[in-house]
Protein backbone atom coordinates (compact mmCIF):
# COMPACT_ATOMS: atom_id res chain seq x y z
CA UNK A 1 0.00 0.00 0.00
CA UNK A 2 1.57 3.66 -0.91
CA UNK A 3 1.92 5.83 1.78
CA UNK A 4 -0.04 9.05 2.10
CA UNK A 5 1.51 11.83 1.01
CA UNK A 6 1.15 15.85 0.48
CA UNK A 7 -0.45 16.55 -2.38
CA UNK A 8 -1.63 19.87 -4.65
CA UNK A 9 -4.66 18.37 -5.36
CA UNK A 10 -7.01 15.65 -5.26
CA UNK A 11 -9.70 15.09 -7.10
CA UNK A 12 -12.29 12.58 -5.53
CA UNK A 13 -14.43 10.53 -8.26
CA UNK A 14 -16.70 7.57 -8.46
CA UNK A 15 -15.68 7.63 -12.26
CA UNK A 16 -11.82 6.93 -13.20
CA UNK A 17 -11.03 5.73 -16.55
CA UNK A 18 -7.89 4.32 -15.28
CA UNK A 19 -5.04 3.20 -17.66
CA UNK A 20 -4.12 2.64 -20.96
CA UNK A 21 -7.90 0.23 -21.19
CA UNK A 22 -10.09 2.98 -19.62
CA UNK A 23 -10.99 0.91 -17.19
CA UNK A 24 -13.61 2.67 -14.81
CA UNK A 25 -12.75 2.96 -11.48
CA UNK A 26 -13.66 4.45 -7.71
CA UNK A 27 -11.71 6.58 -5.87
CA UNK A 28 -9.32 9.67 -6.51
CA UNK A 29 -6.32 11.14 -8.13
CA UNK A 30 -3.23 12.76 -6.11
CA UNK A 31 -1.37 15.23 -8.26
CA UNK A 32 1.88 17.11 -7.27
CA UNK A 33 4.26 19.09 -9.29
CA UNK A 34 1.89 18.77 -12.25
CA UNK A 35 1.90 15.02 -11.98
CA UNK A 36 -0.39 12.10 -11.24
CA UNK A 37 1.45 10.47 -7.73
CA UNK A 38 -1.61 7.92 -7.35
CA UNK A 39 -4.44 6.52 -8.49
CA UNK A 40 -6.07 5.25 -5.41
CA UNK A 41 -8.76 3.56 -3.76
CA UNK A 42 -11.86 5.01 -2.23
CA UNK A 43 -11.18 3.40 1.26
CA UNK A 44 -7.85 4.70 1.09
CA UNK A 45 -9.05 9.19 0.28
CA UNK A 46 -9.52 9.94 3.94
CA UNK A 47 -5.83 9.77 4.38
CA UNK A 48 -5.25 11.34 1.56
CA UNK A 49 -7.31 14.31 1.43
CA UNK A 50 -6.25 14.98 5.24
CA UNK A 51 -3.29 15.74 3.54
CA UNK A 52 -3.81 17.87 0.12
CA UNK A 53 -4.03 21.96 -0.21
CA UNK A 54 -6.77 21.26 -2.29
CA UNK A 55 -9.22 18.84 -2.72
CA UNK A 56 -12.24 18.60 -5.58
CA UNK A 57 -14.94 16.12 -5.05
CA UNK A 58 -16.56 15.70 -8.33
CA UNK A 59 -19.19 12.94 -7.53
CA UNK A 60 -20.16 10.74 -10.41
CA UNK A 61 -18.67 13.15 -13.24
CA UNK A 62 -16.17 10.66 -15.14
CA UNK A 63 -12.48 11.66 -14.93
CA UNK A 64 -10.63 11.27 -18.45
CA UNK A 65 -7.43 12.12 -19.88
CA UNK A 66 -7.29 15.59 -20.63
CA UNK A 67 -8.93 16.27 -23.80
CA UNK A 68 -5.40 17.82 -26.90
CA UNK A 69 -7.06 19.08 -30.26
CA UNK A 70 -4.81 17.38 -32.79
CA UNK A 71 -5.07 20.83 -35.15
CA UNK A 72 -6.18 24.16 -34.52
CA UNK A 73 -5.17 27.90 -35.83
CA UNK A 74 -5.99 29.70 -32.48
CA UNK A 75 -3.80 32.67 -33.43
CA UNK A 76 -3.63 33.11 -37.53
CA UNK A 77 -7.67 31.48 -37.62
CA UNK A 78 -8.61 34.89 -35.96
CA UNK A 79 -7.97 36.28 -39.29
CA UNK A 80 -9.71 34.16 -40.82
CA UNK A 81 -13.02 34.33 -38.59
CA UNK A 82 -13.30 37.50 -39.08
CA UNK A 83 -16.23 39.59 -39.69
CA UNK A 84 -19.66 38.13 -40.34
CA UNK A 85 -20.13 34.08 -39.91
CA UNK A 86 -21.81 32.45 -42.50
CA UNK A 87 -21.11 28.83 -41.54
CA UNK A 88 -23.92 26.40 -42.31
CA UNK A 89 -25.75 28.94 -44.64
CA UNK A 90 -25.97 26.56 -47.79
CA UNK A 91 -28.23 29.27 -50.09
CA UNK A 92 -26.81 31.56 -52.54
CA UNK A 93 -30.06 34.11 -51.93
CA UNK A 94 -29.30 33.37 -47.53
CA UNK A 95 -26.07 34.68 -48.42
CA UNK A 96 -26.73 37.57 -50.22
CA UNK A 97 -29.50 38.71 -47.37
CA UNK A 98 -27.12 38.03 -45.09
CA UNK A 99 -24.14 39.94 -46.44
CA UNK A 100 -26.92 42.66 -47.16
CA UNK A 101 -28.06 43.08 -43.28
CA UNK A 102 -24.28 42.50 -42.28
CA UNK A 103 -23.43 45.54 -44.31
CA UNK A 104 -26.38 47.75 -43.13
CA UNK A 105 -25.55 47.01 -39.69
CA UNK A 106 -21.92 47.93 -39.85
CA UNK A 107 -20.77 51.18 -39.69
CA UNK A 108 -18.41 51.92 -42.51
CA UNK A 109 -17.85 54.22 -45.76
CA UNK A 110 -18.70 52.52 -49.14
CA UNK A 111 -15.44 51.97 -51.34
CA UNK A 112 -13.04 52.88 -48.21
CA UNK A 113 -13.53 50.57 -45.18
CA UNK A 114 -13.95 46.83 -45.85
CA UNK A 115 -16.58 44.68 -45.11
CA UNK A 116 -15.63 40.81 -43.86
CA UNK A 117 -17.11 37.10 -43.53
CA UNK A 118 -16.06 33.51 -43.30
CA UNK A 119 -17.57 29.81 -43.86
CA UNK A 120 -19.11 30.54 -46.88
CA UNK A 121 -19.48 27.37 -48.23
CA UNK A 122 -19.10 26.90 -51.83
CA UNK A 123 -22.19 24.51 -52.52
CA UNK A 124 -24.02 27.81 -53.04
CA UNK A 125 -22.23 28.31 -56.45
CA UNK A 126 -23.96 24.76 -57.39
CA UNK A 127 -22.72 23.77 -60.50
CA UNK A 128 -21.92 27.61 -62.04
CA UNK A 129 -18.36 28.72 -61.75
CA UNK A 130 -17.09 30.31 -58.45
CA UNK A 131 -16.64 33.99 -58.83
CA UNK A 132 -18.19 37.56 -57.24
CA UNK A 133 -21.69 38.46 -59.03
CA UNK A 134 -23.10 37.34 -55.87
CA UNK A 135 -22.29 40.87 -55.00
CA UNK A 136 -23.87 42.66 -57.70
CA UNK A 137 -26.75 44.83 -56.79
CA UNK A 138 -26.08 44.65 -53.42
CA UNK A 139 -22.02 45.19 -52.56
CA UNK A 140 -21.37 47.71 -55.22
CA UNK A 141 -18.07 49.46 -54.83
CA UNK A 142 -17.63 47.86 -51.63
CA UNK A 143 -14.44 46.40 -50.38
CA UNK A 144 -15.44 43.00 -49.90
CA UNK A 145 -13.31 40.08 -48.72
CA UNK A 146 -14.98 36.61 -47.84
CA UNK A 147 -12.97 33.79 -46.50
CA UNK A 148 -14.04 30.28 -47.93
CA UNK A 149 -15.02 27.82 -44.78
CA UNK A 150 -11.96 25.52 -45.83
CA UNK A 151 -9.50 28.87 -45.54
CA UNK A 152 -7.84 27.96 -48.41
CA UNK A 153 -9.40 30.28 -50.94
CA UNK A 154 -11.59 33.58 -50.57
CA UNK A 155 -13.94 35.44 -52.38
CA UNK A 156 -13.21 39.90 -53.04
CA UNK A 157 -14.83 41.97 -55.08
CA UNK A 158 -13.92 43.94 -58.06
CA UNK A 159 -13.13 47.26 -55.80
CA UNK A 160 -10.65 45.25 -53.80
CA UNK A 161 -8.57 43.36 -56.78
CA UNK A 162 -8.74 47.04 -58.34
CA UNK A 163 -7.46 48.17 -54.88
CA UNK A 164 -4.82 45.06 -54.79
CA UNK A 165 -4.08 45.96 -58.33
CA UNK A 166 -4.38 42.12 -59.21
CA UNK A 167 -4.30 41.38 -62.96
CA UNK A 168 -4.48 37.81 -63.25
CA UNK A 169 -1.21 37.70 -64.55
CA UNK A 170 0.44 37.01 -61.24
CA UNK A 171 3.28 34.57 -60.85
CA UNK A 172 3.08 32.98 -57.45
CA UNK A 173 5.99 30.61 -55.67
CA UNK A 174 2.79 27.88 -55.24
CA UNK A 175 0.46 26.58 -57.76
CA UNK A 176 -2.29 28.78 -56.18
CA UNK A 177 -3.51 31.09 -58.59
CA UNK A 178 -6.06 34.11 -58.91
CA UNK A 179 -9.41 32.99 -60.60
CA UNK A 180 -10.24 34.32 -64.11
CA UNK A 181 -13.18 34.21 -65.86
CA UNK A 182 -13.19 33.47 -69.68
CA UNK A 183 -11.65 36.63 -70.95
CA UNK A 184 -8.75 36.56 -68.37
CA UNK A 185 -10.02 39.10 -66.21
CA UNK A 186 -10.05 37.88 -62.16
CA UNK A 187 -13.19 37.13 -61.55
CA UNK A 188 -12.85 37.35 -57.32
CA UNK A 189 -11.22 34.17 -56.80
CA UNK A 190 -8.04 33.47 -54.40
CA UNK A 191 -6.90 30.42 -54.63
CA UNK A 192 -4.61 28.94 -51.68
CA UNK A 193 -2.65 31.25 -49.65
CA UNK A 194 -0.39 32.95 -51.99
CA UNK A 195 -3.20 34.00 -53.89
CA UNK A 196 -4.96 35.53 -50.73
CA UNK A 197 -2.24 37.34 -49.40
CA UNK A 198 -2.04 39.42 -52.79
CA UNK A 199 -5.59 41.19 -50.91
CA UNK A 200 -4.50 40.26 -47.04
CA UNK A 201 -1.51 42.49 -47.65
CA UNK A 202 -3.72 45.56 -48.01
CA UNK A 203 -6.29 44.91 -44.90
CA UNK A 204 -6.45 47.14 -42.41
CA UNK A 205 -4.88 44.80 -39.51
CA UNK A 206 -6.07 44.54 -35.93
CA UNK A 207 -3.98 46.17 -32.90
CA UNK A 208 -1.77 43.99 -31.17
CA UNK A 209 -3.40 44.59 -28.23
CA UNK A 210 -7.04 43.32 -30.11
CA UNK A 211 -5.07 40.26 -31.09
CA UNK A 212 -4.09 39.37 -27.37
CA UNK A 213 -7.37 39.95 -26.05
CA UNK A 214 -8.97 37.59 -28.71
CA UNK A 215 -6.26 34.89 -28.10
CA UNK A 216 -7.11 34.79 -24.50
CA UNK A 217 -10.75 35.09 -24.69
CA UNK A 218 -10.34 32.10 -27.13
CA UNK A 219 -8.33 30.09 -25.56
CA UNK A 220 -10.58 30.24 -22.72
CA UNK A 221 -13.58 28.98 -24.86
CA UNK A 222 -11.13 26.34 -25.73
CA UNK A 223 -10.85 25.38 -22.03
CA UNK A 224 -13.93 25.58 -20.91
CA UNK A 225 -15.00 23.08 -23.90
CA UNK A 226 -12.50 20.36 -21.90
CA UNK A 227 -9.42 21.14 -24.21
CA UNK A 228 -6.40 20.63 -22.03
CA UNK A 229 -4.02 21.52 -24.96
CA UNK A 230 -4.00 21.97 -28.35
CA UNK A 231 -1.81 21.06 -31.86
CA UNK A 232 -1.09 24.49 -33.50
CA UNK A 233 -0.24 24.15 -37.64
CA UNK A 234 0.96 27.18 -38.22
CA UNK A 235 3.21 30.04 -38.18
CA UNK A 236 1.19 32.14 -40.03
CA UNK A 237 1.12 35.55 -39.00
CA UNK A 238 3.70 38.19 -37.75
CA UNK A 239 4.23 38.18 -34.05
CA UNK A 240 3.09 35.41 -33.29
CA UNK A 241 5.66 34.64 -30.60
CA UNK A 242 4.95 38.56 -29.75
CA UNK A 243 1.63 37.40 -28.86
CA UNK A 244 1.84 35.04 -26.88
CA UNK A 245 4.54 36.56 -24.71
CA UNK A 246 2.26 39.18 -24.25
CA UNK A 247 -0.81 37.03 -23.15
CA UNK A 248 1.69 35.02 -20.42
CA UNK A 249 2.17 38.46 -19.16
CA UNK A 250 -1.28 38.37 -18.13
CA UNK A 251 -1.50 34.88 -16.57
CA UNK A 252 -0.97 31.38 -18.10
CA UNK A 253 -2.21 29.82 -21.47
CA UNK A 254 -6.34 28.68 -20.88
CA UNK A 255 -4.57 26.16 -22.29
CA UNK A 256 -0.98 24.58 -23.36
CA UNK A 257 -0.21 24.91 -27.08
CA UNK A 258 2.75 23.23 -28.81
CA UNK A 259 3.02 24.93 -32.25
CA UNK A 260 4.56 23.66 -35.43
CA UNK A 261 5.36 26.42 -37.73
CA UNK A 262 3.97 25.73 -41.17
CA UNK A 263 6.42 25.88 -44.27
CA UNK A 264 4.89 27.22 -47.60
CA UNK A 265 5.91 26.24 -51.19
CA UNK A 266 9.02 28.29 -52.49
CA UNK A 267 10.62 27.60 -48.71
CA UNK A 268 14.77 27.88 -49.43
CA UNK A 269 17.08 26.63 -47.48
CA UNK A 270 17.56 29.68 -45.39
CA UNK A 271 13.72 29.13 -44.24
CA UNK A 272 14.73 25.77 -43.52
CA UNK A 273 17.46 26.67 -41.07
CA UNK A 274 14.91 29.62 -39.48
CA UNK A 275 12.51 26.77 -38.78
CA UNK A 276 15.32 24.54 -37.36
CA UNK A 277 16.21 27.01 -35.54
CA UNK A 278 12.67 28.34 -33.57
CA UNK A 279 12.76 24.30 -32.52
CA UNK A 280 12.40 24.52 -28.69
CA UNK A 281 11.19 28.10 -28.66
CA UNK A 282 8.99 28.35 -25.18
CA UNK A 283 6.86 30.04 -22.78
CA UNK A 284 4.91 28.67 -19.88
CA UNK A 285 2.29 26.93 -21.38
CA UNK A 286 3.33 26.77 -25.12
CA UNK A 287 6.34 25.33 -27.28
CA UNK A 288 7.67 24.98 -30.79
CA UNK A 289 8.64 21.79 -31.88
CA UNK A 290 7.47 19.99 -34.96
CA UNK A 291 7.06 21.62 -38.60
CA UNK A 292 3.83 21.68 -40.71
CA UNK A 293 4.00 21.16 -44.32
CA UNK A 294 1.70 21.82 -47.37
CA UNK A 295 1.15 19.26 -49.97
CA UNK A 296 -2.06 20.43 -51.71
CA UNK A 297 -5.22 22.23 -51.07
CA UNK A 298 -8.63 21.13 -51.04
CA UNK A 299 -11.11 19.22 -53.21
CA UNK A 300 -13.62 21.57 -52.89
CA UNK A 301 -11.86 24.61 -54.41
CA UNK A 302 -10.29 21.93 -57.11
CA UNK A 303 -6.82 22.72 -55.31
CA UNK A 304 -6.04 18.63 -54.00
CA UNK A 305 -3.59 16.56 -55.54
CA UNK A 306 -5.46 13.97 -57.27
CA UNK A 307 -4.38 10.89 -59.15
CA UNK A 308 -7.41 11.40 -61.70
CA UNK A 309 -9.06 14.83 -61.97
CA UNK A 310 -12.09 15.63 -60.28
CA UNK A 311 -15.40 16.46 -62.29
CA UNK A 312 -14.40 20.09 -63.34
CA UNK A 313 -11.26 18.38 -64.47
CA UNK A 314 -9.17 19.75 -61.24
CA UNK A 315 -7.71 18.87 -58.69
CA UNK A 316 -4.07 17.60 -60.78
CA UNK A 317 -1.11 19.47 -58.91
CA UNK A 318 0.23 19.29 -55.96
CA UNK A 319 0.74 22.56 -54.19
CA UNK A 320 4.48 23.13 -54.61
CA UNK A 321 5.73 23.69 -58.17
CA UNK A 322 8.15 20.62 -57.70
CA UNK A 323 7.06 18.32 -55.15
CA UNK A 324 10.62 16.44 -54.53
CA UNK A 325 11.03 20.09 -52.70
CA UNK A 326 8.96 19.38 -50.04
CA UNK A 327 10.06 15.46 -49.57
CA UNK A 328 13.69 17.02 -49.96
CA UNK A 329 12.82 19.53 -46.71
CA UNK A 330 11.02 16.56 -44.91
CA UNK A 331 14.20 14.41 -45.22
CA UNK A 332 16.06 17.70 -43.74
CA UNK A 333 14.08 17.81 -40.67
CA UNK A 334 14.27 14.24 -40.28
CA UNK A 335 17.72 14.13 -40.42
CA UNK A 336 17.48 16.64 -37.25
CA UNK A 337 14.73 14.27 -35.73
CA UNK A 338 12.34 16.84 -35.83
CA UNK A 339 9.11 15.20 -36.44
CA UNK A 340 6.82 16.86 -39.07
CA UNK A 341 2.57 17.10 -40.07
CA UNK A 342 1.90 17.48 -43.52
CA UNK A 343 -1.37 18.78 -45.08
CA UNK A 344 -2.31 15.80 -48.05
CA UNK A 345 -5.99 15.52 -49.06
CA UNK A 346 -5.86 14.75 -52.26
CA UNK A 347 -5.41 10.25 -52.74
CA UNK A 348 -2.16 11.13 -54.71
CA UNK A 349 -1.12 13.72 -52.02
CA UNK A 350 -1.54 11.35 -49.60
CA UNK A 351 0.52 8.74 -51.36
CA UNK A 352 3.20 11.31 -52.06
CA UNK A 353 3.82 12.01 -48.06
CA UNK A 354 3.24 8.12 -47.45
CA UNK A 355 6.19 6.58 -49.49
CA UNK A 356 8.30 10.01 -48.59
CA UNK A 357 7.91 9.35 -45.10
CA UNK A 358 8.72 5.44 -45.74
CA UNK A 359 11.70 6.41 -48.04
CA UNK A 360 13.09 7.80 -44.53
CA UNK A 361 15.67 5.93 -42.53
CA UNK A 362 14.16 4.86 -39.10
CA UNK A 363 15.63 7.11 -36.35
CA UNK A 364 12.51 7.20 -33.51
CA UNK A 365 11.19 10.32 -35.64
CA UNK A 366 7.83 10.13 -35.96
CA UNK A 367 6.04 12.01 -38.97
CA UNK A 368 1.78 12.60 -39.61
CA UNK A 369 0.07 12.80 -42.33
CA UNK A 370 -2.64 15.46 -41.62
CA UNK A 371 -6.49 14.83 -43.08
CA UNK A 372 -6.32 12.67 -45.90
CA UNK A 373 -10.25 12.83 -46.95
CA UNK A 374 -10.33 10.35 -49.70
CA UNK A 375 -7.94 7.62 -50.26
CA UNK A 376 -8.61 4.26 -51.92
CA UNK A 377 -7.34 0.67 -50.25
CA UNK A 378 -3.64 0.96 -51.68
CA UNK A 379 -3.34 4.52 -50.43
CA UNK A 380 -4.33 2.86 -46.85
CA UNK A 381 -1.55 0.22 -47.32
CA UNK A 382 1.16 2.99 -48.17
CA UNK A 383 0.32 4.55 -45.09
CA UNK A 384 0.59 1.14 -43.07
CA UNK A 385 3.82 0.15 -44.46
CA UNK A 386 5.32 3.87 -43.98
CA UNK A 387 4.58 3.57 -40.26
CA UNK A 388 2.99 7.01 -40.76
CA UNK A 389 0.70 8.46 -37.63
CA UNK A 390 -2.78 10.19 -39.02
CA UNK A 391 -4.64 12.96 -38.11
CA UNK A 392 -8.21 13.50 -39.23
CA UNK A 393 -11.28 15.70 -38.59
CA UNK A 394 -14.58 14.09 -38.05
CA UNK A 395 -16.81 17.25 -38.41
CA UNK A 396 -15.01 18.04 -41.82
CA UNK A 397 -17.31 15.05 -43.16
CA UNK A 398 -20.03 15.76 -41.27
CA UNK A 399 -20.83 19.01 -41.72
CA UNK A 400 -19.62 19.37 -45.28
CA UNK A 401 -20.52 16.95 -46.85
CA UNK A 402 -23.77 14.57 -47.24
CA UNK A 403 -24.91 10.89 -47.67
CA UNK A 404 -26.05 11.40 -50.47
CA UNK A 405 -23.24 13.02 -52.33
CA UNK A 406 -25.11 16.66 -53.20
CA UNK A 407 -22.94 18.38 -51.75
CA UNK A 408 -19.99 20.63 -53.65
CA UNK A 409 -17.00 17.30 -52.10
CA UNK A 410 -18.87 14.68 -53.30
CA UNK A 411 -19.88 15.57 -56.43
CA UNK A 412 -16.36 16.78 -57.65
CA UNK A 413 -15.11 13.40 -56.68
CA UNK A 414 -17.51 11.59 -57.66
CA UNK A 415 -19.17 8.72 -56.37
CA UNK A 416 -16.59 5.69 -55.99
CA UNK A 417 -14.24 8.43 -54.24
CA UNK A 418 -16.78 10.19 -52.21
CA UNK A 419 -17.53 7.06 -50.91
CA UNK A 420 -13.82 6.64 -49.52
CA UNK A 421 -14.53 9.64 -47.45
CA UNK A 422 -12.63 9.87 -44.33
CA UNK A 423 -11.51 5.98 -43.44
CA UNK A 424 -11.13 6.60 -39.72
CA UNK A 425 -12.31 2.83 -38.89
CA UNK A 426 -10.31 1.26 -41.58
CA UNK A 427 -6.89 3.32 -40.76
CA UNK A 428 -7.33 2.26 -36.83
CA UNK A 429 -8.54 -1.35 -37.92
CA UNK A 430 -4.90 -1.61 -40.13
CA UNK A 431 -3.16 -0.44 -37.51
CA UNK A 432 -2.68 3.11 -37.73
CA UNK A 433 -2.43 5.96 -35.10
CA UNK A 434 -5.58 8.33 -35.63
CA UNK A 435 -5.69 11.14 -33.81
CA UNK A 436 -8.47 13.81 -34.09
CA UNK A 437 -9.09 17.59 -34.11
CA UNK A 438 -11.26 20.39 -35.31
CA UNK A 439 -8.89 22.31 -37.45
CA UNK A 440 -10.28 25.63 -36.10
CA UNK A 441 -11.78 27.82 -37.16
CA UNK A 442 -12.67 25.06 -40.10
CA UNK A 443 -15.30 23.95 -37.90
CA UNK A 444 -16.06 24.07 -34.92
CA UNK A 445 -13.41 23.51 -31.75
CA UNK A 446 -15.74 21.62 -28.83
CA UNK A 447 -14.34 17.80 -28.30
CA UNK A 448 -17.31 16.92 -26.98
CA UNK A 449 -19.49 17.35 -30.63
CA UNK A 450 -16.44 15.76 -33.08
CA UNK A 451 -15.92 12.86 -30.16
CA UNK A 452 -19.71 12.37 -30.92
CA UNK A 453 -19.35 12.90 -34.36
CA UNK A 454 -17.17 10.49 -35.09
CA UNK A 455 -19.26 7.91 -33.87
CA UNK A 456 -22.08 9.12 -35.72
CA UNK A 457 -20.66 10.55 -38.72
CA UNK A 458 -23.20 12.90 -38.90
CA UNK A 459 -23.32 16.42 -37.14
CA UNK A 460 -24.14 15.95 -33.70
CA UNK A 461 -27.53 16.68 -32.26
CA UNK A 462 -29.10 16.02 -36.11
CA UNK A 463 -30.55 12.79 -36.01
CA UNK A 464 -32.51 13.50 -39.19
CA UNK A 465 -29.62 13.69 -40.64
CA UNK A 466 -28.29 10.57 -42.61
CA UNK A 467 -24.65 9.65 -41.58
CA UNK A 468 -21.91 9.59 -44.43
CA UNK A 469 -20.10 6.48 -44.84
CA UNK A 470 -21.44 4.83 -41.53
CA UNK A 471 -19.08 1.71 -41.45
CA UNK A 472 -16.24 4.52 -40.91
CA UNK A 473 -17.58 5.25 -37.47
CA UNK A 474 -15.21 5.03 -34.69
CA UNK A 475 -16.09 3.20 -31.70
CA UNK A 476 -16.58 5.29 -28.07
CA UNK A 477 -12.75 4.56 -26.82
CA UNK A 478 -11.62 5.00 -29.98
CA UNK A 479 -13.04 8.70 -29.97
CA UNK A 480 -11.69 9.49 -26.95
CA UNK A 481 -8.59 7.98 -27.85
CA UNK A 482 -8.54 10.30 -30.81
CA UNK A 483 -8.41 13.23 -28.26
CA UNK A 484 -5.83 11.48 -25.64
CA UNK A 485 -3.32 8.74 -26.05
CA UNK A 486 -3.59 8.57 -30.22
CA UNK A 487 -3.11 12.08 -30.41
CA UNK A 488 0.34 11.50 -28.00
CA UNK A 489 1.49 8.73 -30.37
CA UNK A 490 0.42 10.95 -33.19
CA UNK A 491 3.80 13.08 -32.18
CA UNK A 492 5.86 10.09 -30.80
CA UNK A 493 5.53 10.46 -27.50
CA UNK A 494 3.60 8.92 -24.62
CA UNK A 495 0.93 10.43 -22.80
CA UNK A 496 -3.07 10.75 -22.45
CA UNK A 497 -3.49 8.45 -19.99
CA UNK A 498 -4.46 8.58 -16.23
CA UNK A 499 -2.00 6.68 -13.90
CA UNK A 500 0.95 7.42 -11.81
CA UNK A 501 3.54 9.62 -13.50
CA UNK A 502 1.17 10.90 -15.82
CA UNK A 503 1.25 14.55 -17.02
CA UNK A 504 -1.68 15.83 -14.68
CA UNK A 505 -3.85 16.95 -17.80
CA UNK A 506 -7.41 15.91 -16.69
CA UNK A 507 -10.85 16.36 -18.17
CA UNK A 508 -13.66 15.74 -16.11
CA UNK A 509 -17.26 15.61 -17.72
CA UNK A 510 -21.04 14.51 -16.33
CA UNK A 511 -21.39 11.53 -18.42
CA UNK A 512 -18.83 8.67 -19.30
CA UNK A 513 -17.90 8.94 -22.72
CA UNK A 514 -17.24 5.49 -23.29
CA UNK A 515 -21.08 4.25 -22.46
CA UNK A 516 -23.28 7.45 -22.72
CA UNK A 517 -25.09 7.81 -25.99
CA UNK A 518 -22.94 10.19 -28.46
CA UNK A 519 -25.47 13.03 -28.85
CA UNK A 520 -25.87 12.67 -24.98
CA UNK A 521 -22.25 13.37 -24.94
CA UNK A 522 -22.00 16.17 -26.98
CA UNK A 523 -24.26 18.30 -24.16
CA UNK A 524 -22.67 16.80 -21.35
CA UNK A 525 -21.36 19.43 -18.93
CA UNK A 526 -17.69 19.84 -18.73
CA UNK A 527 -17.32 20.54 -14.52
CA UNK A 528 -13.55 21.06 -14.69
CA UNK A 529 -10.53 21.24 -16.43
CA UNK A 530 -6.97 20.56 -15.21
CA UNK A 531 -3.35 21.56 -16.60
CA UNK A 532 -0.20 20.59 -15.51
CA UNK A 533 -2.32 19.98 -11.99
CA UNK A 534 -3.85 23.23 -11.88
CA UNK A 535 -7.51 23.92 -11.99
CA UNK A 536 -8.46 26.26 -14.88
CA UNK A 537 -12.19 25.49 -15.13
CA UNK A 538 -14.33 24.58 -12.27
CA UNK A 539 -17.87 24.81 -13.19
CA UNK A 540 -19.02 22.79 -10.03
CA UNK A 541 -20.62 26.16 -8.76
CA UNK A 542 -22.25 27.36 -11.91
CA UNK A 543 -23.70 24.11 -12.46
CA UNK A 544 -25.16 23.62 -9.15
CA UNK A 545 -26.37 27.08 -9.28
CA UNK A 546 -28.30 26.32 -12.33
CA UNK A 547 -29.70 23.17 -11.32
CA UNK A 548 -31.09 25.09 -8.34
CA UNK A 549 -32.57 28.08 -10.58
CA UNK A 550 -34.12 25.21 -12.29
CA UNK A 551 -35.61 24.27 -9.97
Amino acid sequence: MTTPEPTDLIILSSRILYGEELKETAGFVAVSDGRIVLVGRAEAAEEWTALAKHVVDVGDATVCPGLIDAHIHPIAGADIARGLDLNGITELDAVRAALVKHAASTGHTVGSEWLFAWGLDPIIFGEASFNNSLFDGILDDELVFITLFDGHAALVSDAALNLAGITGAEELPSTGYVGVDQLGKPNGMLYEMAAQDLVRSILPQRSFEQRVDELEKLLRSMAESGLVAGHMLDFGVPETIEVLEALELRGDLGIRLRISPWLMPGATDEDLRAMLAMQGRHGRRWHVHGIKLMMDGTIDNGTAWLFEPDTHGESLHPLWHDPEALAAAMRFFHEHRIPTTTHAIGDKAVSFVARTIGDLPKNGTVHRIEHIESIPDSVLEEIIHAGATTSLQPTHCTLYSRADHTDNWSRRLGTERANHAWRTRDLRDAGAVVALGSDWPIAPFDPRAIIASAQTRRPAGRPDVPPVQLQQALSARSALEGYTSQYWRSVGEEGGIVEEGARADLTVVGHNPLTTEPDEFAQTPVILTVVDGKVVVDNRLALATRIVHLR
